[in-house]
């Protein structure tokens, strides 16, 4: 059997495919063009590359939204990385996680994976709160300017976070769960998750979708209140 040559121009491809693939986990479904200018590359040359990923079941198409300023014409099609694009990138869990919180729940009930559930994540809250001090030693008191100190804490543990305000508060999105795969079955995670942002950015906030339950991105609604500031647990 002849073995396949790697030739620069099929290594280039393969870097740039990584990289349109990598830019759909970060900013979710994004067109040919939004893409091609983002690499920029030709929206010729990065169709080539997203045929190539349509193919391989990394990526799926969809259609854009009708919007009423759009005009005459075929709607724009957008790109997202689909459950086989995204299982490429690092995944806390596997199926032995999996095994073992269903012997928990088995074992033991709802309230033993809720209180695994809290554990798990108060390691996550406790990097991300440091990180979020570091940033900044008084701390921004505004929720939504805590959101941005939070989504640059949450991209280093791989969740490829950003925030942005909206007309009514902010939104927090998350383009990449590590736990997605457990969290499917076991939607405690996502509960606990939502609980530790909201204690992060110092007020209540609302889950709106989430990559476990099928959604490209989990968002997080943060109304625009005045926050009380959370405080740092101490240990006994």
């Amino acid at each position: 059997m002849k073995s396949a040559i790697v030739t620069p121009e099929r290594t280039n491809d393969v870097r740039t495919r990584d990289r349109v693939s990598r830019l759909l986990l970060e900013r979710g479904p994004l067109t040919a063009v939004d893409l091609a200018s983002l690499l920029g590359m030709s929206s010729a040359g990065v169709r080539r590359h997203l045929d190539a990923l349509l193919a391989q079941g990394r990526v799926d198409e969809r259609e854009s939204p009708a919007r009423a300023n759009r005009g005459r014409g075929r709607p724009a099609r957008r790109y997202a990385l689909s459950e086989q694009g995204r299982a490429g990138f690092p995944h806390a869990y596997d199926d032995l996680a999996l095994a073992a919180l269903r012997h928990i729940a088995a074992s033991e009930g709802a309230e033993a994976v809720a209180r695994f559930t809290a554990e798990r994540v108060a390691g996550l809250e406790e990097r991300c709160r440091d990180a979020m001090d570091t940033a900044a030693a008084d701390g921004p008191e505004h929720p939504l300017a805590r959101a941005e100190a939070l989504a640059e804490a949450l991209t280093r543990e791989g969740y490829a976070a950003s925030a942005s305000a909206i007309a009514a508060g902010g939104q927090l999105c998350q383009h990449h769960c590590p736990v997605a795969h457990v969290a499917a079955e076991f939607p405690q995670l996502c509960e606990a998750e939502t609980q530790v942002i909201g204690r992060l950015v110092g007020t209540h906030v609302q889950r709106l979708a989430t990559i476990a339950h099928g959604d490209g991105v989990c968002t997080t609604y943060i109304p625009p209140t005045p926050p009380s500031r959370p405080h740092r647990r101490t240990s006994i």
